[in-house]
This record gives C-alpha cells, sequence and structure tokens, in this order.
C-alpha cells in the first residue's frame, strides 16, 4: 500500500473496510478515520495535534454549555423537553452485558446527547439518538472522541438517520427502487399494504441497530457505510433488501400495511455480512438497469 498514490491508498484502504471488514482489536483507532476525525494521508504527530485540537474544542464546548444552560432551562422551552425526554430514555436504556457488567456510563452520555443538542442545530435530538450514542460510547476511549465521532457519523452519512432531513429521503428512494426492481410488490405496498413502508422509518432512524443480533454486527454496518461503497447511500439497500425477506409472506397471504409491519418488525439478529452481501447485489442489479434520474442522483 506505501506504493500507492495518496488517492488510490485511502480507495484501497476503505475497500479492505467494506470488504473485509474491521479487527474488534483496532476500530477504535479505525474509526476515526473511517468518520473523518484524521485524516488518511495524516503523520502521527498531526493526528496528535488534531486529536488535542478536538479535545480543547470539546472542552470549550462544555464551558460554554455549562454557563448558558440556566438561561436554556429557563427561557428556551425546547431544550427543558428534550432534556426530559433524554433523561427518560437514558433511564430505560439496558446499559448491562448478559453478565451483568455495566457497559456505559448514563451520565456521560446524557451530556453527550445534551451537548450535541446545543451545539448541532441540524440534527435535533429524536429518540433513538440515545442507544446510537451508546455504541459510540463503547468504542470510544475519551469523551471528546464519542461526541466526535457521532458528529462525523452524522456528516459522512448525509444525516440519512436524522427523521427531519434524511429519513423521509430514504423513504421515497425506497419506495422508487422497489417501483424500479419489483413492480409486483410495488403494486401490492401501494395497493393493499399501503402506509408500510413510510412505517418503516424506526430502520432509519436507528440505522438498523435493532435488527442485528450484536454490537458487532451493527458496527460491521457503519463502518461500510461510511465507506461509501459499492454507492452512496446504501442504507436504502439494505432496507430494501430486508423487505425481500418477508415478500414472498407479504404476496402469498395478501398482507395489509399493519401485517407487514409486524412481519418486518420480526427481522432480528440478523448477520451484518450476509445483509450488505445481499445489498450489494441489489445494487449490482440496479446499475443494469435504465435507472430514473433521481435515483441516479441518489445512489451514483
Amino acid at each position: 500500500m506505501t506504493t500507492l498514490s495518496p488517492e488510490n491508498s485511502l480507495s484501497a484502504r476503505q475497500s479492505a473496510s467494506f470488504i473485509l471488514g474491521l479487527d474488534p482489536g483496532v476500530r477504535t483507532e479505525a474509526w476515526k478515520f473511517l468518520t473523518g476525525y484524521y485524516s488518511w494521508q495524516s503523520s502521527q504527530d498531526e493526528r496528535l495535534t488534531m486529536d488535542s485540537t478536538r479535545r480543547k474544542n470539546y472542552e470549550a464546548l462544555c464551558q460554554m454549555y455549562e454557563k448558558i444552560q440556566p438561561l436554556l432551562e429557563n427561557l428556551h422551552r425546547n431544550f427543558a423537553e428534550t432534556q426530559y425526554n433524554i433523561a427518560c430514555d437514558i433511564q430505560k436504556l439496558y446499559d448491562k452485558d448478559p453478565l451483568g457488567n455495566v457497559l456505559v456510563d448514563k451520565k456521560r452520555l446524557e451530556k453527550t446527547l445534551l451537548l450535541s443538542y446545543v451545539c448541532n442545530t441540524q440534527a435535533e435530538y429524536q429518540q433513538g439518538f440515545h442507544e446510537m450514542v451508546m455504541l459510540f460510547q463503547l468504542i470510544a476511549e475519551h469523551d471528546h472522541e464519542t461526541f466526535w465521532l457521532f458528529q462525523f457519523f452524522l456528516q459522512k452519512t448525509e444525516n440519512s438517520c436524522v427523521i427531519t432531513i434524511g429519513v423521509g429521503k430514504n423513504l421515497d428512494m425506497l419506495s422508487r427502487l422497489i417501483a424500479l426492481l419489483d413492480p409486483t410488490f410495488s403494486e401490492h405496498l401501494q395497493g393493499k399494504g399501503v402506509g408500510a413502508v413510510q412505517a418503516l422509518f424506526p430502520w432509519f432512524c436507528l440505522c438498523f441497530q435493532h435488527a442485528f443480533k450484536s454490537f458487532d454486527d451493527v458496527w460491521r454496518l457503519w463502518e461500510v457505510l461510511l465507506t461509501g461503497k459499492p454507492c452512496r447511500n446504501l442504507q436504502v439497500l439494505v432496507a430494501y433488501s430486508m423487505l425481500q425477506m418477508v415478500r414472498e409472506q407479504v404476496l402469498l397471504e395478501g398482507m395489509s400495511g399493519d401485517a407487514i409491519l409486524l412481519a418486518c418488525n420480526n427481522l432480528i439478529d440478523l448477520d451484518a455480512d450476509e445483509l450488505i452481501s445481499a445489498a450489494c447485489m441489489v445494487y449490482a442489479e440496479l446499475i443494469q438497469k435504465d435507472v430514473p434520474q433521481p435515483l441516479k442522483d441518489f445512489f451514483l
């Protein structure tokens, strides 16, 4: 890899992450490259400097938040409501592993979520962010890393999991994709199964977190999304692949929208590599088609 140009070296590293997956032992450091926390071309000294800068910026944001928090609590009604929602979500969060060991520090998690809400005006807090940030806390060593990795993840995935930005677009493109690749299924979903696709928004809001059998599977999918390979917005091809898992049952039983949603909600304990492979096969099928411009702009 050292003989490659910087551009080809970057592509090779992303391809390796996409095809082979990441060894858990390097995940903490590798995520900093995948998200853009570090540049792929940076030296060790540059990374040390960048990490110090990120930490100082995080500390400055924390100090700012502490100063304005009383004002926000008294004058900003949305802040008080969001603060309450975060506290409730975290209280309900199960934070132990199968052996009963505590996985995350809920106080630190709450601080990260509140700081993100105040600092990131695009991605307002939504139910499910607490579960996502928990996974970032599990792979990061320090609070400033958790905060920045989450922010960069949202940016790198084009806010695709943010309900006010990317989720509606994902659902629209999913419907268009079904119409292009599977007209029979599309006809059923627009008829007797009307409303089923739009009700799948939790898949995107949680970035499919509840569909997998382990955190490693969730991280595996998210890492692939961060590579941008084999295309942009792979999450919609993942959703299409999951819908194909229930397609036969839906058509055979003539399911209504509610029944389809129930069948989709029962898609759990999936294997990330199998799902990624299925999504890649959908992409291979897609590029053989005469793709309408909206889908072309979204994926290609």
